[in-house]
């Protein structure tokens, strides 16, 4: 087992974040019969350098004001060598490093910067290259080509191309994407730039089913992905109240000059309460639906509501409880196991779900 030392440099929008990865890998060949293939890691001329410049942090973190003089010596290296170290941690990494000639010494002009390391094994380096397939389904928006940007300049940071299994995550991993809609990269910086800076978003919104978008002023309080869609939630000027959004929908916007405050009692979490999918409302509804003894296996694979409880029958058919505050994404969702899944209650909930059969039926006769 060698450890193996990286920088790795992510920037994101705006800033620059700057990572000591340490690695902690086996040697292919030293153990296991010759180690995950595709591992390659003789990296120590990495480890004097990164060595010294986790010190110079610690050291300035301490608040003595060290200068090249004092680290070099408790380091045994030359001051040369960590003033260049400094240098590449302000100039490069960009270390908010300031020089206080009264104290001759260095400190941080942002009190809690601190130099971040993080400790990887192979597991987490696995881990990290199924995220990145993972971001297929964010393709549909502006993010997917940041977080993208972000894995490449990690990729080309590790040493000498550190590669993890890349034929099992290539051809033997995949993910199956959900149906997704498509969003204006300008409309997408111009909702989070709302979103960021609490300012109010006026937009062309087209509702599904009306030949012409409607303009509204929004003050946007949330974002939320959901099956392939993102969602904006926010208090509405035109109807007076809080709605949802898909973003994928809105034409036209503009951030406005206006600022506001999201109200202190919004809490997204009690908000949205117990729905079901991605809409919500006031009253809460106590559902009760019987699954046939070939769909009730499935239905107790999975955790389909955080308030669900199954009881199962003598006849292998099994009966779901659950608590919802919307009824529409549940009545759609019974439907997609057709006569495997019969509503008990409630009442209104089997009426509407009989009236959408007739409905279909028009169509099968």
């Amino acid at each position: 087992m060698k450890i193996i030392y990286a920088l790795i440099i992510i920037q994101g929008v705006g800033q620059i974040a700057s990572y000591l990865i340490i690695f902690s890998l086996p040697i292919a060949g030293e153990e296991n019969g010759g180690g995950p293939v595709g591992v390659t890691l003789p990296m120590a001329k990495f480890k004097p350098q990164f060595t010294r410049l986790l010190l110079i942090d610690q050291c300035i973190r301490e608040g003595n004001f060290p200068n090249c003089s004092t680290i070099a010596r408790e380091h045994e290296t030359s001051s040369k060598t960590i003033q260049r170290d400094i240098d590449y941690l302000r100039d490069f990494l960009h270390a908010p490093i300031e020089y206080e000639s009264s104290k001759r010494g260095y400190y941080y002009s942002e009190p809690n910067y601190k130099l971040p390391a993080l400790s990887i094994n192979e597991s987490d380096l696995f881990a990290i290259c199924i995220a990145q397939k993972l971001l297929k389904q964010y393709e549909n928006t502006p993010i997917y080509g940041k977080l993208q940007s972000v894995f490449e300049k990690i990729e080309a940071s590790l040493p000498d191309k550190v590669a993890v299994l890349p034929s099992i995550l290539e051809k033997r991993v995949s993910f199956f994407q959900e149906p997704r809609t498509y969003i204006n990269p300008e409309i997408w910086e111009k909702v989070f730039g709302a979103l960021r800076e609490s300012r109010v978003l006026k937009m062309q919104y087209q509702v599904p089913g009306h030949a012409a978008p409607s303009e509204r002023e929004v003050d946007p309080y949330h974002v939320v992905s959901y099956q392939g869609e993102w969602y904006l939630i926010g208090y509405c000027h035109f109807r007076k109240k809080i709605l949802t959004f898909a973003i994928s929908r809105i034409k036209n916007s503009e951030v406005l000059n206006t600022h506001f405050e999201i109200p202190r009692d919004f809490d997204f979490e009690k908000f949205t309460g117990s729905h079901f999918g991605i809409y919500w409302g006031d009253k809460e509804y106590k559902v009760k639906i019987k699954f046939s003894p070939e769909i009730a296996p499935l239905i107790k694979e999975r955790t389909w509501h955080p308030t669900q409880q199954i009881k199962e029958n003598r006849d292998g058919s099994s009966i779901l409880f659950l608590k919802t505050n919307y009824l529409l994404e549940v009545k759609r969702w019974v439907l997609s196991w057709g006569s495997g899944a019969v509503v008990i209650g409630p009442k209104n909930l089997r009426l509407e779900l009989r009236q959408e059969i007739r409905n279909i039926l028009k169509f099968y006769k």
